[in-house]
């Protein structure tokens, strides 16, 4: 029974990643209605992430007020200045910029709106825009695990709390970790694929008048940009400021009435209200923003997954401690290896972390080794499918970011590998000084 119940947890994930989208948690919503009312597996024990969800919702809405604000055209602005005053190292400033986006913002989703600018600029040095645009990606999907206010960062240190691991000391792991895996993912995929001027797609494209230069574009910033933006960065740092007050390790606060994950939320709704009251905006615009509609997926997606992944870890975990506790305890790198062929078929780093992670600790794995192994939840651009790396292939109009024949082989495969790979070997260092 246990092989046909992990047939039908991976034929649901399997049809959800065929779907897209939010396919796959309304693929996880039908696989738990399979295991219970047709095999008998109780759900009474199964894992449901109402706090992760809710996070996301507030997250989502108060990137969203600030989007609608403008707050979002005037970060892309930012970065295109940046990008173009520093063209020559596109390659390496590329991922600097998507990285400290989703760093800030919790979603991977910002990176839309930089990827073209990647492209343009590095189309006007005669980069090979598939460099800068590859590593580009990759940061932005890693930096999730590093994020102060994305739903799988929060959720994880949920879990490690208890085990004497606190919000502080996971970020203090998993920022500088996943930070220098990125620029060595830089590095090596800078010297991938041949230069721009000897790619004969590249030359027949341009024969052909397919490839134009846009130069700068011209943004037009509304007023209330920088005030939403500000009001959105400022709660940010409260809420760390915040966390940090009430955690173990500091403790100037004993006892708090709010919690760490109730501030996320009342303070990020609060953003949002502020953001509405301060500069203006019709707030029945919010629900309309491309963020808010990305948002409102995930936290689908994250309660289909995570339900079923429960449903069928909580139904056997003894049985699973037995098996892969001890392979585990003797191969602790071999988590890192499943949390990342998981993070491929599931393509939400939340749903990953909440679906696994849970299971690994409640197995033996050592804080250490899980930390250590979070990075590996960003595997998300191994298979040619995510949005933010199809958006890439898009905006590379002279066809050096495309995807093979043979589905792996694409631009992004060696630069993401190669940082997840660092980032992990950097989390058992840097997680073994400091824990």
């Amino acid at each position: 029974m246990i092989a046909v119940e992990l047939l039908v947890v991976l034929a649901f994930i399997f049809l959800g990643a065929r779907i897209g989208g939010i396919g796959i948690g309304l693929a996880g919503g039908a696989g738990v209605i399979v295991l219970s009312l047709l095999l008998g597996m109780p759900t009474s024990q199964s894992y449901i992430p109402i706090d992760v969800i809710l996070i996301i919702m507030s997250v989502i809405t108060a990137i969203a007020a600030m989007q609608v604000a403008g707050g979002m055209d005037w970060l892309v602005e930012l970065a295109e200045n940046f990008l173009r005053k520093n063209p020559k190292r596109i390659t390496f400033y590329a991922p600097i910029v998507t990285y400290l986006m989703t760093l800030m913002a919790g979603t991977g989703h910002t990176a839309f709106s930089t990827l073209p600018v990647i492209a343009e600029v590095a189309k006007e040095q005669g980069v090979r825009p598939s460099r800068p645009l590859s590593i580009a990606v990759v940061a932005s999907q890693i930096a999730i695990t590093a994020s102060p206010i994305s739903a799988a960062v929060v959720f994880f240190s949920g879990i490690l709390d208890p085990m004497g691991v606190d919000y502080l000391t996971l970020l203090a792991i998993c920022i500088p970790t996943t930070f220098i895996a990125c620029m060595v993912g830089a590095f090596v995929a800078n010297f991938l694929g041949c230069e721009l001027k000897d790619d004969p797609v590249y030359q027949e494209r341009l024969e052909k008048g397919l490839i134009k230069l846009q130069g700068t574009t011209k943004r037009e910033i509304q007023p209330t940009a920088k005030k939403a933006t500000f009001i959105f960065l400022t709660a940010i740092l409260i809420v760390v400021g915040y966390a940090a007050a009430i955690s173990s390790s500091v403790g100037l606060i004993e006892n708090p009435a709010l919690g760490r994950n109730e501030a996320i939320m009342t303070f990020m709704l609060a953003a949002a209200a502020a953001i509405v009251f301060t500069t203006g905006i019709d707030a029945a615009k919010i629900p309309a923003a491309p963020t808010f509609r990305s948002g409102m997926t995930a936290c689908v997606c994250v309660l289909g997954v995570a339900w079923l992944g429960s449903t069928f870890v909580n139904g056997h975990v003894d049985g699973i401690k037995e098996v892969a506790g001890s392979l585990l305890q003797d191969y602790p790198w071999m988590l890192a290896m499943v949390l990342f062929f998981a993070s491929m078929l599931l393509y939400s780093q939340g749903a990953t972390t909440t679906a696994l992670m849970p299971a690994a600790l409640a197995i033996g794995v050592a804080p250490l080794t899980a930390i250590a192994s979070f990075a590996a939840v960003s595997a998300l651009f191994v298979l040619p499918t995510y949005p933010t790396l199809l958006a890439a292939v898009e905006m590379d109009d002279t066809g050096s970011t495309r995807i093979g024949n043979l589905v792996f082989n694409h631009p992004f495969f060696i630069p993401g590998v190669t940082t997840i790979a660092t980032a992990v070997g950097l989390g058992f260092v840097v997680g073994g000084l400091i824990l």
